[in-house]
């Protein structure tokens, strides 16, 4: 088998997660089913990204679960099956409920079981770059929501109603763009051999690397610490993604330019992969954490000077500072803990995004409490500051275990 055959997996990958990010296009989605019903609130719609939250890990769970005993194929397969029905349902919607599992339990749970498929599939493909991987193939998850958004409300008329045509064509399409992807991933054969690259030992690869299991995983120091990282900062992003429409209107400025944080989180998710494999988990995570405290004082600068052009520039660096998140879950766990479990070990690790939502929570009830987004910075800083702090904590972890190695 041939080295270069590999990055094809990375292009149907991408192409997969690209359809499987799109419920995070929820706060443009949900806009025309507000007006159509407003008799529901923000609240209740709002309610439905957090199911869809909840779900994606559960079915990330369950998709680790079943690692090794369902072929990946199945699992585009079933994603594609489950797409279908739930914005056909949501399509079709004349009650909160039928939102909640249409949209919410369905295709938040088809997300997830597509999302760990193909993270662990395609990851098997190079160990000799698991954080460049990783990124490459988040930043089309990531980017989803920005580029079908944008689709769906260029194509959805201002009638009220219209949005439902809209919801079956996207079930459709990803219906069917998914299960032809489900034909072209495989895993590699017992014949593949990694390049010579891979089985080189630099010293910035992670000295306790280890092949662990779940419960082996759950035992040790550093992942609880890593864990507790993960929501703060994902935390951070969710607050700034949340709240960036009414940050900009604060600022006085056009709200298109949030589209520069799922823009640069996507970029951020390349960028901060690849520099995983080049200086290792301290100084990835450390950088992710120093982007984020600029993005607070940025920002914080912005509403100070209610200068524009100071708005945009937080905006790109909070988005490249949260796209560096989600790749170091993935880089992490496979340099950590192995690729042997890794389907289930990562989709432990993602189940923080359960925890970490509620950072949209916290910064909307500090606005309404303080009548100003200067608090969310504030908050986004102080997530980062202690990220930095349980950075420091892991690389005291990974001493001791190095002394119980020698």
């Amino acid at each position: 088998m041939k080295v270069v055959n590999r990055w094809v997996y990375v292009i149907v990958g991408c192409v997969a997660l690209l359809l499987s990010g799109l419920v995070y296009a929820w706060s443009v989605l949900s806009g025309p089913i507000a007006a159509e019903f407003p008799q529901w609130s923000a609240a209740q719609l709002s309610l439905t990204f957090t199911i869809v939250m909840s779900f994606f890990c559960i079915g990330g769970l369950v998709g680790g679960f079943l690692a090794g005993k369902v072929s990946q194929k199945v699992y585009l397969w079933v994603s594609a099956a489950l797409f279908l029905v739930g914005f056909l349902l949501s399509a079709n919607i004349r009650s909160l409920a039928m939102l909640y599992i249409g949209f919410g339990v369905i295709c938040g749970f088809a997300s997830g079981f597509s999302y760990n498929a193909v993270l662990a599939t395609v990851g098997k493909w190079f160990p000799d770059k698991q954080g460049l991987i990783s990124g490459i193939l988040l930043m089309g998850f990531g980017i989803s929501s920005f580029l079908i958004g944008k689709l769906y409300q260029i194509c959805t008329p201002d009638a009220i109603g219209a949005w439902r045509r809209s919801f079956i064509v996207l079930g459709v399409v990803s219906a069917v763009v998914m299960a032809i992807c489900g034909f072209f991933l495989e895993k590699p054969g017992k014949d593949f051999a990694p390049p010579a690259a891979a089985s080189v030992k630099k010293k910035y690869v992670n000295p306790v690397a280890m092949e662990a299991g779940t419960g082996e995983m759950l035992k040790k120091p550093a992942f609880w610490l890593y864990y507790l990282w993960a929501i703060l900062l994902s935390a951070a992003g969710l607050a700034l993604v949340s709240q960036a429409s009414a940050i900009a209107k604060e600022v006085g400025t056009i709200t298109t330019v949030v589209g520069l944080i799922s823009i640069f989180n996507g970029i951020g998710r390349v960028i901060l992969g690849g520099l995983f494999d080049k200086v290792g988990r301290s100084g990835t995570m450390q950088t992710v954490n120093v982007l984020f405290v600029v993005t607070g004082i940025v920002l914080i600068a912005a509403l100070k000077m209610q200068s524009f052009p100071v708005l945009v520039a937080g905006f790109i660096i909070g988005g490249l500072a949260y796209g560096g998140v989600t790749p170091a879950n993935a880089a992490f766990v496979s340099s950590y803990y192995g690729l042997k479990h890794y389907s289930l070990t990562l989709s432990v690790v993602v189940t923080n995004l359960m925890f970490a939502s509620f950072g949209s929570t916290v910064a909307g009830a500090l606005y309404d409490a303080t009548g100003s987004y200067m608090s969310t910075y504030l908050m986004i800083c102080g997530m980062a500051l202690v990220g930095v702090l349980v950075s420091i904590g892991i690389s005291i972890c990974d001493k001791r275990m190095l002394a119980k190695m020698k």
